[in-house]
């Protein structure tokens, strides 16, 4: 239905514009009845619905409706499935259809800078690629439904410790190649209704009324068309805020925003221009939600279950399969060990919390799988406490000794993982290590079942055989952690992090939490995978890295062509075969490295990838395409993504660190970065030009002529420790060293003839400069 927004605007009164501008309550915004403006309804997710079903409980205190609960994004992140995690996102609008619901506030696309923070569970990966791309299809497949989301939470929310004063410190760069394109590709992609702002302060200024990040970049550079909205209590002054791009505050200020709107907007300090904008993106979006509400709606509950099952069997991890103890048989003795069996943990703490329409137990799941089996239970531990329990490790000894297998269910349990507050290190609880050390001594056959929402350090990992990562799988994870155990269905999950081996192997580790309200994020761009590339160290298990029943083998790169300008596509493609007894998923990844850069540069970055169902024998041609963000970095000078002209290499494999294929592409540039050459530019980057070189070489062999250096044999050491006092000697110096050869007015006729040879240079011709000074 079309309406005439802007006539809207102008029929209100000041008051009723900015009464808009903030909540009517905890979960509703301000309607305006007599304009037929409706009030609209926002409420939590991301994983799954949570719908309050009293007035205002932010921290889930109260009881929500019953929805499916799903997979938390760290595990929808390990499926690597784009139309998998669309599908989720499809149930999840139609539940908020039938719950009269208008935006579902996430998904949540925070990078996990640091394992420890205590909301990692509900955000998708350590690498922005990968985290943007999942992000845009959960998003396509709310929206598709004719429900909003709240893409959350922008930016730099990377811990939960002092969140709402903490002032994250970001070089630009980092901030661009990381931090933002976590966000970035998911606004333009999918267009979100809306985008939540973040607590913290990002370089000094609050999120929430930080204009460079809520108008400049998100709006105007990325084209975002909806509304944003605080995090709840995120506001600090909301006139500064809404000049900034807030557009709406939430929860209800009881008024007091509104006030302040409307002070500011009479004595000047606001323009009711920028305030009928903010109504207007309001508006729009209020309205959309109204045409697009479906009377009626309802959902079917078993289906969603069984989606649930079907999305934890592909979040899940086989990280260790030694001697192909698993799939396991379904006759014999298994001993089921772990309170986590009987009591799951499968879902996070705090506002994403879900009350589920249903939740498997685990262990009743593992006996309907294996009904010819003897499985029998032993607790192993307290759930609510840390301490070793002897009586109840005697007991799953016991139990132990008597199987065939013993399969132990262990973790991180709620209080270790929450909103709210980080965690202090990576270990699992006393009794949990305890137990599986115990069990170990007994029972050769043992299989670890994590429930956890981040990673964990292993000190225990060679006593085990078999280890499922099962992440937090919602409210189907008995059914899916039993499919996989017994092979009904093929382990396809590759971690979205890396697990390090260590705590202090975190590339954030020295610079986490930060001191006070600052944290400086120190690491740069070498946030997961990229640090562990760079410094060389072997993590617990890699960025990418997942087990499976069968095997692949990759062959037959093919690059369509091998040379390119930077805004020409490439095409990749590879052939993938299953070569194993089973049918199975394989995520192919693709990387890229900059083989030679001027500027610093990671390892190599995922740029692409692919998930494939292959039947034994069947093989099928993959195909990536790479555009010019493939090959850039962030040129803070330019301010703009910049390739530079060089080769870049193609890596294709199984993780991070399990490259199969690699081949070059030769990538032109077609920006040409003005440097300029002035009398401290180093000799050293003047001979590295290919330009500015002869010009460079002819001067200094004038200059040296003479000097005890000039017919010095280059294989000497005089020699070689003259040509390293040179490559960093600024042009100014050589004056000082030979004056008779070279005196300030030659410096400067030298310096007019370099810039003149720069700016004979074709414009279509780039070269790539070696880190002339501007």
């Amino acid at each position: 239905m079309r309406r005439d927004i802007k006539r809207l605007i102008n029929e209100m009164s000041l008051e009723e514009k900015a009464s808009l501008c903030s909540g009517l309550d905890f979960w509703h915004l301000k309607g305006i009845e007599r304009l037929g403006i409706p009030s609209i309804m926002v409420t939590d997710g991301p994983h799954g619905l949570r719908k309050q079903q009293e007035s205002a409980d932010h921290l889930g205190l109260y009881n929500s409706v019953p929805a499916t609960c799903f997979p938390s994004a760290a595990g929808l992140a390990s499926t690597w499935n784009r139309s998998l995690v669309e599908k989720v996102g499809i149930a999840l609008g139609e539940e908020c259809q039938a719950e009269d619901v208008a935006v579902l506030l996430g998904p949540g696309a925070n990078i996990k800078r640091s394992p420890l923070c205590g909301r990692n569970f509900e955000y998708f990966s350590e690498d922005p690629y990968l985290s943007s791309e999942l992000a845009a299809s959960h998003i396509k497949g709310v929206q598709s439904e004719g429900i909003g989301t709240s893409l959350k939470h922008f930016a730099a929310n990377n811990q939960e410790h002092r969140r709402m004063s903490v002032d994250a410190i970001v070089d630009e760069r980092t901030l661009r190649e990381i931090y933002l394109a976590s966000f970035e590709n998911a606004v333009k992609k999918s267009q979100p209704w809306t985008v939540m702002c973040s607590y913290n302060k990002v370089n000094g200024e609050y999120a929430s009324e930080n204009k460079t990040l809520l108008n400049d970049i998100l709006k105007e550079e990325w084209g975002f068309e909806g509304f944003v909205v605080s995090d709840w209590g995120a506001v600090n002054e909301r006139t500064k805020g809404l000049e900034a791009g807030l557009e709406l505050e939430m929860p209800s200020s009881n008024g007091l925003g509104d006030k302040k709107i409307v002070e500011a907007v009479k004595n000047g300090e606001l323009s009711e221009e920028k305030l009928d904008l903010a109504v207007e993106r309001l508006l729009n979006i209020i309205f959309k939600a109204v045409d697009n509400n479906k009377e009626n709606a309802t959902y079917d509950k078993e289906e969603h279950h069984q989606l649930a099952r079907e999305v934890a069997r592909e979040s899940m991890v086989l990280l260790k399969n030694e001697d192909h103890i698993l799939p396991l048989k379904k006759d014999g003795t298994i001993a089921v060990i772990g309170e986590f069996a009987k009591k799951s943990r499968y879902q996070g703490g705090g506002s994403s919390h879900v009350n589920p329409t249903k939740l498997e137990n685990i262990f009743d799941e593992i006996e309907n799988s294996a009904p010819n089996a003897s499985v029998f239970y032993a607790q192993g531990y307290e759930l609510e406490k840390d301490a070793i329990d002897e009586n109840l490790l005697t007991e799953a000894k016991e139990a132990a000794i008597k199987a065939d297998v013993a399969i132990l269910f262990v973790g991180l349990p709620n209080r270790y993982e929450s909103e709210g507050y980080d965690r202090e290190h990576l270990r699992i609880p006393d009794n949990h290590r305890g137990l599986i050390e115990a069990v170990a001594e007994v029972q050769p056959n043992v299989i670890v079942v994590l429930s956890n929402g981040a990673p964990v350090e292993m000190p225990w990992i060679d006593q085990v055989k078999g280890l499922l990562e099962a992440y937090l799988g919602g409210q189907a994870l008995g059914g899916a952690i039993a499919d996989l155990l017994f092979g009904a269905a093929n382990p396809s999950g590759k971690l979205a992090e890396t697990f390090p081996k260590e705590l202090r192997h975190n590339p954030s580790y020295l610079n986490f939490p930060g001191e006070g309200d600052k944290v400086e994020y120190k690491e740069g761009l070498f946030v997961g995978y990229r640090y562990y590339d760079a410094k060389g160290i072997e993590p617990l298990f890699p960025f990418g890295y997942g087990l499976s029943y069968t095997s692949f083998e990759y062959s037959n790169l093919s690059i369509n062509n091998e040379e390119i300008f930077d805004n020409e596509l490439v095409e990749i493609s590879v052939t993938v075969k299953n070569t194993g007894n089973v049918a199975g998923k394989e995520i192919i990844q693709l990387y890229v490295r900059d083989v030679e850069s001027t500027v610093i540069r990671p390892e190599k970055e995922l740029k692409g990838f692919e998930k494939v169902q292959l039947q034994p024998s069947e093989e099928k041609i993959v195909s990536f395409v790479l555009d010019k963000r493939s090959f850039a970095y962030y040129n803070v000078d330019l301010q703009d993504w910049h390739v530079e002209s060089g080769e870049f290499e193609i890596l294709v494999g199984k993780s991070s660190a399990d490259i199969q294929l690699k081949g070059r592409v030769q990538v032109k540039s077609t920006v040409s970065i003005k440097k300029s050459v002035h009398r401290n530019t180093t000799i050293g980057d003047l001979m590295g030009d290919l330009v500015l070189s002869p010009i460079a070489q002819k001067t200094l062999t004038k200059v040296f002529a003479g000097s005890p250096f000039a017919n010095r044999s280059e294989d000497t050491d005089e020699f070689q420790m003259f040509q390293a006092m040179m490559k960093f000697m600024p042009l100014r110096a050589l004056v000082a060293f030979n004056p008779q050869n070279f005196n300030e007015d030659m410096l400067d006729t030298l310096v007019k003839q370099l810039n003149e040879a720069l700016d004979s240079v074709p414009e279509q011709i780039t070269l790539k400069y070696k880190n002339l000074v501007k």
